[in-house]
């Protein structure tokens, strides 16, 4: 099924020359990596205390974008530059989990965001991420395959952030959507188990 993480051939491009720079100055990829999660966490935090003021979810786009952005880099250094280390690949399958849950949970207390299911979306998608990593361990490629995977988890939250920041298709079709998002990580996990055990035979 179709993902954003379809398009990462093409963003990687757009970053290439920004990656380059980095790499001469001396940048890793942990070091990028680590950025990634504490910018979400601390976003996270600013939003679990002063989510009261609805405009403060218009900073969730931006984030979102700049996660996805680091999270290129961190890989493009790891690749291109010949910087893989064995802690990388924990830091990021680790920070990913951690960055979505900080950035997914606080939502929960919002009006107008149904609570339990904002919880099952983190839980689902802890599960996707498990699922996308088994492939590794039976010794396959790691997964990311969609629907609603990594890249789309975080576009969606960045529009549902602007539609809570103005109020807009709030209680109702709020809870209509983020069911919908549930419904397609589940279809997520059986693709990924599904295809990682394919590859295998």
């Amino acid at each position: 099924m179709a993902s954003i993480y379809d398009i990462k051939p093409q963003f990687q491009n757009l970053l290439r020359p920004i990656v380059n720079r980095i790499a001469r100055i001396g940048v890793t990829p942990n070091q990028v990596t680590v950025a990634a999660i504490f910018l979400s966490v601390s976003t996270g935090l600013i939003l679990l205390f002063f989510y009261v003021h609805t405009y403060i979810l218009l900073i969730v786009p931006v984030m979102m974008f700049v996660r996805m952005a680091l999270n290129a880099i961190d890989g493009m250094l790891a690749k291109e530059h010949d910087m893989k280390t064995r802690l990388g690949n924990v830091l990021n399958e680790l920070g990913d989990v951690v960055s979505d849950a900080c950035l997914f949970l606080p939502f929960a207390f919002i009006p107008g965001f149904s609570a339990p299911l904002i919880v099952l979306i983190v839980i689902v998608s802890i599960i996707s991420e498990m699922a996308g990593v088994m492939g590794e361990v039976i010794g396959t490629s790691r997964r990311y395959d969609g629907p609603m995977g990594k890249s789309d988890r975080a576009f969606m939250f960045g529009v549902l952030a602007i539609f809570g920041a103005f109020e807009f298709l709030l209680g109702f079709w709020m809870t209509v959507i983020l069911a919908i998002m549930v419904g397609l990580i589940i279809i997520n996990i059986f693709i990924r188990i599904q295809r990682a055990l394919k590859e295998v035979n």
